[in-house]
Formats: C-alpha cells, sequence, structure tokens
C-alpha cells in the first residue's frame, strides 16, 4: 500500500517543517510528502528538507487559502503525478493537520491496517490528547510526553485501544484510499477553516465501504491557536456549515442541529468573561449573524470570506 502524507499549512511554517522531519523519521517511509501552502512564509523552513529528504517533498503555493482548496490543490497534484509516471497499485492519501504530532509507528501501522482490510475505505488513528479542546493547546513537549507514556491519555472520542468502525475520520489525521481519492474532492464551499470537512467527506466515503478506527496510529493533536480563522468567522460556520451540510446530505439533522445549538450555548456562557486564547465573543457575534443570515434566506458557508 503506497502512502501520501499531505499537508495542508498556513501560518504554522515551523510546526509544518517539524512534522516533515517527524515523518522522515517513520519506520515506514511515506512514498512522497506534499506542502500546500498559501505564501512563501507558510513553507520557507521546508524547503531546506527537500533536498537532502529520502522520499520526495512537494511543496506548493496555492492561489487561495483554505483547508479544503489546499487539500484539493495537493490530491491534484498527486493523480496528475501517477498518471504521468504510469504508476499502479493501491494507494492512499493521508491527511494530516500541520500540527498532528505522531508516532513513529503511524504509517507502518496504517499501511497494515488497510492491507488487512482491503474493502475499507479510509482510516483514522487514536488520540492521546487533543489541545483543540483545551484552552491554550499543547505543545511539543506535552507530545511527547504523551507519545512517551509518561503522560496518560486523555479522553477523546477518537481514542480507546479496540480497532472498530467509525462514523467519521477524524480531520486532523485521516485517510482515504484511492478510489475515495479519485471519486471525491473536499467541498470547498466550506471555506477556510473548512470546519466540518472530516465529516463532509467521510459520510461521502462511507457510501462505498467502512472507515477504520485504527488504535495502533497513535498521535497527538497540538491545537495550535496561531494561524487559525477569527473568532467571527469560525462562529458564523459553527452554524452555516452544519446547516449546509444538511441540505448537502452529507451531515444528518439531528446531528446538524445539536451542533448548532451546543455552540449558541456553549459561545454565550464562555463570552461572559474575556478568555485569553479563544475568542468566544468573537464566536457567539458570528453565531448571531449566521442566524440572521438564515432568517434572511441567505445564510451560507461562503459568507465568512467577507467577515473580518
Amino acid at each position: 500500500m503506497t502512502l501520501y502524507v499531505i499537508l495542508a499549512t498556513r501560518g504554522r511554517a515551523d510546526f509544518v517543517a517539524a512534522l516533515c522531519r517527524r515523518l522522515l523519521q517513520q519506520a515506514v517511509l511515506p512514498a512522497r510528502i506534499v506542502v500546500a501552502g498559501t505564501q512563501e512564509s507558510d513553507v520557507g523552513p521546508v524547503r531546506p528538507l527537500v533536498a537532502p529528504s529520502p522520499v520526495p517533498i512537494d511543496v506548493l503555493l496555492c492561489s487561495a487559502p483554505g483547508l479544503c482548496a489546499q487539500r484539493n490543490t495537493a490530491r491534484e497534484h498527486l493523480l496528475a503525478l501517477r498518471r504521468s509516471e504510469g504508476s499502479t497499485g493501491r494507494y492512499a492519501m493521508v491527511y494530516l493537520d500541520d500540527d498532528f504530532v505522531p508516532d513513529a509507528g503511524w504509517l507502518a501501522a496504517c499501511s497494515a491496517a488497510l492491507v488487512a482490510h482491503p474493502a475499507a475505505v479510509g482510516l483514522t488513528g487514536r488520540m492521546l490528547a487533543d489541545g483543540a479542546h483545551l484552552s491554550a493547546g499543547l505543545s511539543v513537549a506535552d507530545a511527547e510526553d504523551f507519545l512517551t507514556g509518561r503522560r496518560p491519555p486523555l479522553p477523546h472520542w477518537n481514542g480507546g485501544t479496540t480497532d472498530r468502525r467509525v462514523h467519521c475520520a477524524y480531520g486532523c489525521n485521516m485517510v482515504f484510499v484511492d478510489r475515495i481519492c479519485e471519486a471525491y474532492r473536499f467541498d470547498e464551499n466550506l471555506p477556510l477553516y473548512g470546519w466540518q470537512e472530516d465529516l463532509d467527506m467521510s459520510t461521502q466515503a462511507r457510501r462505498h465501504g467502512e472507515i477504520l478506527f485504527e488504535p495502533r496510529c497513535v498521535g497527538v493533536h497540538l491545537g495550535v491557536k496561531s494561524g487559525r480563522t477569527s473568532g467571527l468567522r469560525f462562529g458564523y460556520s459553527q452554524i452555516a456549515n452544519p446547516l449546509y451540510l444538511i441540505a448537502k446530505g452529507t451531515m444528518e439533522r439531528k446531528r446538524a442541529l445539536r451542533f448548532v445549538v451546543r455552540h449558541m450555548l456553549s459561545n454565550t456562557f464562555r463570552s461572559l468573561r474575556p478568555h485569553p486564547h479563544v475568542d468566544y465573543r468573537g464566536r457567539m457575534a458570528g453565531n448571531l449573524l449566521a442566524m440572521r443570515d438564515l432568517l434572511r434566506g441567505r445564510c451560507h458557508p461562503r459568507r465568512i470570506e467577507g467577515l473580518m
């Protein structure tokens, strides 16, 4: 099973360079790493790694920022390379967030699981800790503590030690096999941060097979706060994206409405006091703006492109 790793990045150049170095230390190396940024400052620290790397590292500059757009650019780059080289055989594309820290055996376990389950269409790994759910995020030192066992794993919905089938591959570490990569693109109507793009893609993939949870693919998501979209934009996405996915048919109505209510209540409560790391007041304002647009019949995920 040939594995290609795609890293979409913006505003986190040092983190993505560190992840590239970590990928070059994997027990099983990827066939190729593609780093997709939006400007030179996103990818500058990666360039010195290209020449000495034991595997190709392709650095792309995308015409527009956005997680989905950048991943699509990298995906299409890989598909074009395979066509030009006449490549055959099974492959999968591994999508990692630039602030994800994988265990050294992550790619080996991924490959073994996909080979053992040829009907599977995707895979996601075990989270030992997730800084996205912690106010200040996690450091690389924290990640090392979790990976080496110096700190016990934190509870997480994408945790556990038993392999199983899952509804959604978690976006910070998700894999889709060749037939899914060739059939589907990430939806660029989910702009910038692309919130819920993992569920959208997973739902489409599950029409063709099962998504594996592989507990041997161990990692830590730092949840770095820099490089993220503004509180106002993210708050708007918390409402607009689920409603859009209901209409598209990739999110169940109950799940979407539960998301909307939960985030509005959480943002309202947490906006009562300023937070040093998360703009809950901005998120609440974005929630309210999306609800106003909904009543006016113009609520759409792309509306955040006109917000600050």
